[in-house]
């Protein structure tokens, strides 16, 4: 790879996934581990749970329907706390009362790229939600979140009142999924090499060395 072009880097992910919680820090820790490497990062939607309407569920809805019952999910998410903390961040399930779908949030990371926020608004939605427990299904928190990172609310607002980039982060996460991607997070470095799952960073550091001085990757 030439050195001037930077790595491209395709992390697809969705905003309720915890591992790609998980991941999205890994990955810039790993940044960080290749400092003189220059990346270009570009977050692609997915639907983690594409059945879940556009108005959201309950979480102990989506807990019975996804996994028998709220009570089945508590050793989960004990163990997605324990990774979380591990990483410096908060997953706290109690908090969670709405699950959403999360085709506004996927809207808001694709406006955001327009000014180079995108991972700060990936960031803020997944704290919100992860953390805060935030409702991602209403528009006050969505507004609040865009605004954040630099997106005008009043704008903001009146284009969730539409279906713009409704059919765009639809049809994206659909090649996602038609591409064989049935796992997030999955990383895809220079167009080339995929990795799924939240990576350790030594790992995902390797791969972004080897596709931006061409080497061949091994098989994992």
């Amino acid at each position: 790879m030439p050195d001037n072009q930077p790595v491209r880097i395709d992390v697809v992910s969705d905003v309720v996934c915890p591992w790609c919680f998980i991941g999205k820090h890994r990955l810039e820790a790993a940044l960080k581990l290749k400092p003189d490497i220059a990346v270009e990062v570009h977050y692609r939607p997915y639907f983690l749970n594409d059945w879940i309407p556009r108005e959201g569920i309950s979480r102990e809805e989506y807990l019975t329907t996804k996994f028998g019952s709220p009570e089945r999910y508590k050793d989960i998410a004990k163990r997605v706390g324990a990774a979380a903390a591990a990483e410096g961040l908060v997953y706290d399930s109690s908090k969670m009362k709405r699950q959403p779908n999360t085709t506004d949030c996927h809207r808001l990371i694709h406006w955001a790229e327009a000014i180079g926020k995108a991972p700060q608004m990936k960031q803020k939605l997944m704290d919100f939600y992860f953390t805060d427990g935030a409702d991602l299904t209403q528009a006050d928190t969505l507004v609040q979140a865009a605004a954040t990172v630099g997106l005008d609310a009043e704008t903001v607002r009146a284009d969730l009142a539409t279906d713009k980039d409704v059919d765009l982060v639809g049809q994206q996460a659909q090649e996602a999924k038609d591409a064989g991607i049935e796992g997030v997070p999955c990383f895809i470095f220079g167009g080339k090499f995929a990795v799924s799952g939240a990576q350790a960073p030594e790992y995902l550091a390797e791969a972004i060395e080897r596709i931006a001085t061409g080497k061949a990757i091994a098989a994992e």
